[in-house]
């Protein structure tokens, strides 16, 4: 079994190699073998994807920092890869709780982590510009103490707040204060991606498969982008698979939508097989 310190060097070489590399979001065990299976070279957790699996709302408030870092062990037990955690916005408002998130994660056998900028509250979403820093600095100091790398997210244009310039300024302080890779969800165009990478040195994660425009990985590449994720679109892209075999079933009477599912077999080969030593 690969050991966590060698987990983070093939981390931190995807981080450091040439060109932009793909890190899937699986949400259990059994999605994470077969996205390793297809030869994937890291994962990354999905809060949304669980959510759905467990039938609750992708916030702090609905899905504690256990259940979250519990999920997050059963996806690093089940593979040989690199594992970062989607480690909502670190479990409280403080910077105490962002470094404390951090050290369970790394517990867990996580080598990397993002922490948002983003309250949970509606009327007030995006925490302050100061405080925001000091949370990250706060996650920063503790993940030097293990094999881990940091990503410092910028949340303002999932909530409302299409402020290019303020998203800069928050992820250039965010990069100060140490963050190894800087992330602003839903970016609106290949132009905001490419000034967004323009303007900082660390590595920039990119998510695909939102609502708005998709690029290539080409494309993001050019633009700058060194690491692509997929957010919780892969869960739902099989949630869309269930509901329209469920349709046909409900609303014709028909099975055909089993042409197309995957076969026991195949499905037992990739989750029934452990992660190679």
């Amino acid at each position: 079994m690969t050991d966590q310190m060698e987990k983070y060097q093939l981390f931190e070489q995807l981080h450091l190699r040439t060109g932009a590399f793909v890190i899937p979001n699986p949400w259990d065990a059994g999605s994470a073998r077969i996205l390793a299976a297809l030869g994937y070279e890291a994962l990354a957790t999905s809060s949304a994807g669980l959510a759905f699996s467990i039938g609750q709302q992708d916030s702090a408030a609905c899905i504690s920092r256990e259940a979250i870092l519990q999920n997050a062990q059963d996806i690093v037990n089940a593979t040989n890869l690199p594992v970062s955690a989607d480690l909502e916005n670190g479990f409280g408002p403080d910077p105490e709780s962002c470094a404390k998130t951090i050290s369970l994660a790394a517990k867990a056998g996580l080598v990397g982590g993002s922490i948002e900028d983003a309250t949970g509250d509606p009327k007030n979403p995006i925490f302050d510009f100061n405080l925001a820093v000091e949370r990250i600095a706060a996650a920063v100091e503790e993940s030097r103490k293990h094999p881990f790398m940091l990503t410092a997210r910028a949340e303002n244009f999932l909530h409302g707040k299409h402020d290019l310039d303020d998203t800069i300024r928050r992820l250039q302080a965010f990069e100060k204060a140490g963050a190894d890779v800087l992330y602003a969800p839903g970016l609106p165009d290949i132009a905001a991606i490419r000034t967004v990478c323009a303007s900082v040195t660390r590595p920039v994660n990119v998510v695909m498969g939102l609502s708005g425009p998709t690029y290539s990985v080409s494309e993001l590449e050019q633009a700058g982008v060194k690491r692509i994720s997929v957010g919780g679109s892969f869960a739902r892209a099989a949630l869309g698979g269930l509901m329209r075999a469920a349709r046909e079933v409900k609303d014709h009477g028909t099975f055909t939508y089993a042409k197309d599912a995957l076969s026991s077999s195949e499905a037992e080969k990739y989750i029934f097989t452990p992660p190679k030593n």
